[in-house]
């Protein structure tokens, strides 16, 4: 636990400290970004664009070497990538377009097509005496060991234009991704602004390669949306809710493989990723599962509490032990099954309630009004006081529920 605190206030050396700022900036660039792809349903998409990066990696290694360069230069092996990247994107989206294949389709074609040439490209590099040691394998899942404090500079620089480009374009992105008939009726060109999308998620997903690799960075992509909107309905906080959550994804990640150096960091930030999915799914107070249940228990409730002030009003005997459980709970009936006094009243409400909205129907023939009758709704939620005294005259004077 001291060895993570430490690692966690950049206590535990330069490297980690630059891997964890670097991962921080990743994150945050990679849940705003990913957030479009997410509501736009098109997830798979990223997975396309990573694997895509593998023959760009490999061919610049092998273009660098051929040149006399360091084949070892980030720089160049991330514009590799992003060649590739962008070739694979143009790809998916031209196959989707003008062939019969669905995108899905389009996807598993591209990812496994250039994911094969990508391995074969490695393992050739594998044979070059420069290829030994040029630890391109780490492309895959990411490594941070040998990490520059230029690797940095470029992590951070290109996640900041990232975060930068998804501000100045949330707008039409957002509602491209909401609704792609009502953005092209409004003058938008929809085609033009999901190749922005795909070209920002290919941004992100390039720069990512050197901490999460190109397998883990579709996680980074898309766990943080998805977590995200378990806890709001508006689209603006879940963009910037899932930057907030990638960036500590990836610093809590970084801090916990800095102070454990045989785990290793792309994996530990992705498991951090789905940590806090998890604990959103249950615990979330809107959309998570513990709030749909305790949100079905208290309907359940109000079924019982009604269906049992009913069976009062009408002096039926009540067998449901969930709704003797449920009455006696509210002080409305005794032990014995009898009704209280504020049973019987509550019951002579919930029959008057009835008789008022037969009346209601009849008056009123609107269905908006009429057709919000589900036996919880209140029905002073719904006409006024004045609706209501009306009712109540045709219906005339209230009749008490009997007792014991």
């Amino acid at each position: 636990m001291d060895a993570f605190l430490n690692a966690l206030f950049l206590g535990a050396g330069y490297n980690a400290a630059l891997v964890g700022i670097g991962a921080a900036l990743l994150g945050f660039a990679a849940g705003a970004s990913g957030t479009f792809l997410f509501l736009r349903k098109r997830a798979l998409v990223s997975d396309a664009v990573a694997h895509a990066t593998l023959p760009g990696v490999g061919l610049a290694f092998i273009a660098m070497v051929a040149l006399g360069f360091d084949g070892r230069s980030l720089i160049g092996l991330l514009a590799g990538s992003a060649v590739t990247a962008a070739i694979g994107l143009v790809l998916v989206e031209w196959m989707s377009r003008k062939t019969r294949l669905s995108e899905d389709a389009a996807i598993g074609a591209v990812l496994s097509v250039f994911f094969g040439i990508g391995i074969v490209l490695l393992t050739i590099i594998q044979t070059m005496s420069q290829g030994r040691q040029a630890g391109l394998e780490g492309f895959l899942l990411g490594s941070t060991a040998g990490m520059l404090f230029q690797d940095a500079v470029v992590i951070a620089i290109g996640g900041s234009l990232a975060v930068a480009a998804t501000f100045v374009l949330r707008r039409p992105m957002t509602l491209v991704a909401f609704d792609p008939e009502y953005a092209a009726a409004s003058g938008y060109d929809v085609r033009k602004i999901d190749l922005a999308m795909m070209s920002l998620v290919m941004a992100v997903t390039v720069i990512g390669l050197k901490l999460v690799g190109l397998i883990l960075i579709v996680a980074m992509l898309i766990i943080p949306a998805v977590t995200a909107r378990f806890w709001t309905e508006k689209s603006d906080t879940v963009i910037w809710s899932a930057g907030i959550l990638g960036a500590v994804s990836g610093y809590v990640g970084a801090a916990i493989s800095a102070s454990a150096p045989a785990l290793p960091t792309g994996p530990i930030i992705v498991l951090v990723s789905a940590a806090l999915f998890t604990f959103s799914l249950f615990f979330a107070p809107a959309r998570g599962v513990a709030a749909a249940v305790i949100r079905r228990q208290r309907f359940q409730a109000r079924v019982h509490h009604r269906q049992g002030l009913l069976a009062l009003a009408r002096q039926e005997p009540i067998h449901d032990k969930l709704t003797l459980k449920v009455l006696g709970r509210d002080g409305l009936i005794r032990p014995d099954g009898v009704a209280t006094d504020a049973g019987r009243a509550k019951a002579a409400k919930v029959a008057r309630d009835e008789r008022r909205w037969d009346v209601a129907r009849e008056v009123h023939k609107d269905v908006s009004l009429t057709g919000r009758y589900d036996g919880l709704t209140p029905i002073e939620d719904v006409f006024t006081p004045d609706e209501i005294a009306q009712f109540d005259a045709v219906i005339g004077k209230p009749t008490a529920v009997g007792g014991a």
